[in-house]
């Protein structure tokens, strides 16, 4: 049996006559940027989210990056400011602080969640300290009520990273809508994808929601009016009206992960494969399912001879990327050991028992000899 890492093709085969619907909508407009699908999206997903507004903009990396210019643009944030974020995201995150002359600060993750640790945050701490930008890992929101807290004591800025967690929640409130703003995106693997890039800014904030309309617009708010030195990064029509037949259907493609994801906890059972802890289970999405194992390579080889596609989320921390290794930490921590050892099972909302239970039972056969 062939067990893909994520089938896009079949989950997007579920909406298929919604989405060929839109799109033909679009086309018949006459209207493909900044138009009605726009709006209407942004208002759906900031309902979703519970915030008050959301900006459509090109992907996630711009999500991020639009943000952090449009408070430096405010003077809430200046060159050379620090910004703590945990070391084992994806290089997006810091392409964002370093690209706005920012500082990253890698710290370690905790070791149950694998998302930011309280005490590498406070231990990173210090007069320079301006933003914390937390990455809500995998589907699962990191410990928000804890850095709000901290943010609030230190007077500082706290910027969502919530590119694998549509949806997801904590104490009822959702990732979105902890931070002064937050960063989607709508890649198409991502719970909430489209057909191509695009991301989205959330924030009850105003004033900082016209800023990142404005500079993700060439800097503009009144046509041919340029009073920003912005950028070109807009969510196109059709991606904008295939996210509104996605969203539709985000709950039940999230109760479908959620069913899988309680499989996998309570059928892989194997001494030498750890699971993934869960917080609140109601509130996870399973943007990916990630399991660790002292021997990944061939526990990884072991399931590709059995037909069986699986990941490295992620195989390096971001100080072994080229560009970053002057941030290296004085020493090594949980997340270069963690690195070494993650692996991340097929789990997407078309996913067939059948074939989860071949995952499993491989998984559970797994010797080392």
């Amino acid at each position: 049996m062939h067990v893909p890492f994520l089938d896009l093709k079949g989950v997007n085969h579920e909406y298929a006559d919604q989405l060929k619907a839109a799109c033909s909508r679009v086309i018949d407009s006459g209207w493909y940027i900044s138009g009605d699908e726009l709006v209407q999206f942004e208002s759906e997903f900031a309902r979703y989210c519970n915030s008050q507004f959301a900006i459509g903009v090109g992907n996630g990396l711009d999500a991020l990056s639009l943000v952090l210019r449009a408070w430096k643009e405010q003077g809430m944030l200046s060159a050379g400011d620090e910004v703590i974020v945990q070391k084992n995201t994806f290089i997006a995150t810091v392409s964002a602080i370093v690209e706005n002359d920012l500082v990253p600060v890698l710290v370690d993750v905790d070791p149950a969640t694998y998302n930011l640790d309280m005490a590498a945050v406070e231990a990173a701490l210090c007069d320079r300290t301006r933003l914390i930008l937390p990455v809500h890992l995998y589907g699962q929101l990191a410990p928000m009520p804890q850095i709000l807290a901290l943010a609030k004591q230190h007077d500082l800025l706290v910027l969502e990273d919530c590119a694998q967690a549509h949806g997801a929640h904590l104490q009822g409130r959702k990732a979105g809508n902890w931070g002064d703003a937050a960063a989607f995106s709508f890649y198409p693997g991502k719970n909430l994808g489209a057909l191509g890039d695009g991301g989205a800014v959330t924030t009850d904030d105003p004033g900082l929601a016209k800023l990142v309309r404005a500079l993700g617009n060439y800097g503009s708010s009144i046509k041919y009016q340029h009073d920003l030195a912005g950028v070109n990064s807009r969510l196109d029509e059709i991606q904008a009206a295939m996210l509104r037949v996605k969203l539709k259907g985000l709950e039940a493609d999230t109760l479908r992960r959620r069913r899988l994801a309680e499989r996998y906890l309570a059928r892989i059972q194997h001494p030498l494969i750890r699971l993934p802890e869960v917080v609140e289970s109601s509130a996870h999405v399973w943007h990916l399912f990630v399991i660790s194992c002292p021997w990944r390579d061939a526990l990884k080889a072991h399931l590709a001879e059995n037909g069986i596609q699986t990941q490295i989320h992620y195989p390096l921390p971001i100080h072994h990327h080229k560009p970053y290794r002057h941030l290296a930490p004085a020493s090594k921590g949980l997340s270069e050991s963690l690195s070494e050892q993650i692996l991340s099972l097929p789990l997407y909302p078309t996913l067939s028992e059948a074939e989860q239970d071949h995952v499993i039972r491989c998984i559970n056969q797994f010797s080392i000899a």
